[in-house]
Parts: structure tokens; sequence; C-alpha cells
């Protein structure tokens, strides 16, 4: 089989050669590139052409079905300093801001920047905001799909971003998390009506782009998590829209899929009863508290997991022997293999062993073919 026919064997319930093994390199690619540090033979190699070699298929998440444009929006950046952007989104309502922040090792090491200030800061940033979504365009992008889908061909099958929910899109992009359960304490009927215009927008804008697109695979949702977005919060403003957004995508043959590299260790009941039907960069312990085992007892084979390998196994201090005692487990924890795509969450580090990521190749031809042993 291709990977391509094993993500999809996968979703669909039918039967695999073998376990998918599909991680991401990308940001362990951009950092050593920038440093000059990848290994000598990848030094010409293009990040495909190093998943080929290291026998993986390819994440694909760069396929679009629509864009966004604003307008009646003045936008104005400038440099606080070398590692600090400020920009200013002016409206005839008011005038909003965010800041981001970089550091030299972050940038190094080609990581984005970490947004410190966002548009909400006062109840009076409400209305700005509103004013701005309600002036933005989704433009659907149908035929850039279909030829990325083209390109990715049968190494992979595309994963394609579509968003947050609006609960968790105001709580990490707008308000920040630090802020955000003062603002519902101190302003909830001002947050209840942005959330309230944030999901008509997605029912009227942009699920309709999304339901008659061309993509199968939908990503719609990120870092949600036990400790931010716990389950009676999830409960009263989360699962509703999901389980509508999920009936929609099933109703045309589509999957849902959550970006899932946080603890879920309390939400793993709620993230099936909203309709996922993948979590993929499933994060596990160390990292959190959260286990493979856990969420194989909770979901069966009903939903989907893509990762199992958390990242910190693949680094220093972990032993070879630590982490050849790890992977067994995954493999014993896994069986029967089905809805299991092997991956590492969140990434595949700047400082990892490539030497690991061969090794788990192996491990695969060798432990994952289907059905798995425990």
């Amino acid at each position: 089989m291709t990977d391509r026919e094993r993500m999809l064997a996968v979703l669909q319930g039918d039967p695999i050669d073998r376990v998918p093994w599909i991680p991401r390199l990308l940001l362990w690619y951009n950092a050593r590139k920038k440093q000059g540090t990848l290994p000598a033979q990848y030094r010409d190699m293009s990040l495909r052409d190093i998943e080929r070699d290291l026998g993986l298929g390819t994440p694909a998440r760069d396929g679009h079905v629509f864009r966004t444009r604003v307008s009646g929006v003045e936008t104005r950046s400038q440099d606080i300093d070398p590692m600090t952007r400020r920009t200013e989104y002016v409206t005839p309502v008011g005038t909003v801001s965010t800041v981001f922040r970089g550091s030299e090792d972050l940038r190094a090491n080609g990581i984005a920047d970490l947004q410190v200030e966002f548009m909400l800061r006062t109840v009076a940033d409400y209305p700005v905001v509103e004013y701005i979504l309600e002036r933005t365009e989704y433009v659907p992008t149908y035929e850039e799909y279909d030829a990325y889908e083209a390109d990715v061909g049968d190494e992979g099958y595309p994963l394609v971003s579509c968003g947050d929910c609006p609960f968790h899109q105001w709580m990490r992009a707008l308000v920040g998390y630090n802020d955000a359960y003062y603002h519902l304490a101190d302003h909830r009927t001002e947050v209840e009506r942005l959330l309230r215009l944030m999901e008509d927008i997605d029912r009227d804008a942009v699920w309709p782009i999304v339901l008659d697109s061309p993509a199968r695979l939908l990503l719609h949702g990120i870092h949600l998590s036990s400790q931010m977005t716990p389950p009676p919060i999830y409960d009263e403003y989360i699962t509703p829209y999901y389980r509508d957004f999920s009936a929609a995508l099933h109703a045309k043959d589509k999957y849902l899929a959550m970006h899932a590299d946080n603890d879920t260790t309390q939400l793993l009941d709620h993230i099936e009863q909203s309709g996922f039907d993948m979590v993929e960069c499933f994060v596990t312990a160390p990292m959190v508290s959260t286990t493979l085992k856990m969420a194989r007892e909770a979901w069966g084979s009903r939903v989907a997991i893509w990762g199992a390998i958390p990242s910190v196994i693949l680094e220093d201090p972990y032993t070879d022997e630590e982490f050849e005692e790890y992977m067994r487990g995954v493999f014993r924890d896994a069986a029967p293999g089905d809805a299991l795509v092997l991956g590492v969450a969140d990434n595949v580090m700047p400082d990892a062993k490539i030497e690991r990521i061969r090794r788990v190749t192996e491990m695969v031809e060798e432990f994952g073919r289907y059905p798995t042993a425990r």
C-alpha cells in the first residue's frame, strides 16, 4: 500500500498492510538548514527527499481550500526593537493592536515569534474586533488545493487547516490565555456576543466553503487541553459547535481532526462526543499525563490517533536503550495497529537524533505489520 492508501484506510476503518509512519520533520529541517547543521548527506536535499530517504510518508499540511481578505481596515506595523513588532488595526470604530516578540534562539531555529499582546484588552475593544471579523471575506481556493493534492501524490494525504472553534480562537488569539477567564467573568455579555458572531461567520461563510471543497481531511481545532478548556467549559462552549460541524462533514464523507498536542487526559470522552475522527500530533507521557493506553481504552478504534511518539524521546538525555524500550511499548499499546498513524508530537525538534527516526522506520517494518502483537 502507499501512504496515501494507508491514511485513507485508517480514516475509513479499512484493513492496512502496516502502520503508517508520518512524522513532521519541518521544524527539524528548517532549524538545521538555517544553522548549517544538516547531516552531510542531506545538505543539498529538499525536505521531501529527506522524508523519502528515511522511509517516511509526508504530513502534507500545506493545502488550503480558502484564503481570507479584510476590507475597511488599515494595518500599520512597526518594530519596537529588533525582536518585537507591534501591529495596529485601524477602523472607523477604533483601533486595536497586537505585539509579537521573538528571541535569538527561537529565530535561529526558524521558530515563529510569540504573541505577547492581544487585540482584546478592555471591553471597548470588542466592537473593534467585531468590525474586523464582519469585514473578513473567505475566498475558495479549490484549484490550489487540487494542484497540491496532485503534488503530494501517493506519499501522503492532505490535512487541511480551516481554523479553530470560536471559543478557543477567542481565548488563544484574541484575548490570550492569561486574561481569558477574567474577561469571561467580567464581560460575559460582550464575550458571548462576540462568540455568537464568530460562530455565525463560521456557519455562514466558512463551513459552506469547506463542505463543498475537494478536501476530505479537515483540521479544525488546536491545543484544546484539560487545563485551559476543562470539561465544564468544553461542554458549554465547544461540544455543541463541533457536534454540528462534524455531522455536516460526515454527511459529505469528510473527516474532522484536532491538533492534540496538549494534555487531553480529562477530555478524551469529550473529544469523541464532539465527533472528531482523528487527533493528530497526539502527545503522550512523559510530556503530558495522557498515555497512548488511556486513549486506546477511551476510544478503541473509533478515533484515529496520529502521533504517539513524544518528541523528547528522540533527544538526549534519553538513551538509546530508553528510546528502544519506549518504542516497543508504543507498538504493544497500539496493538493490533488499526486507527493509528505513527508520528512525533508535536514536531521532530532541532536537537532530535535523526538516527532514531530511521530506527523507527526499521521498527515499523519489524513490529508494525498489521495486526501488530502485544
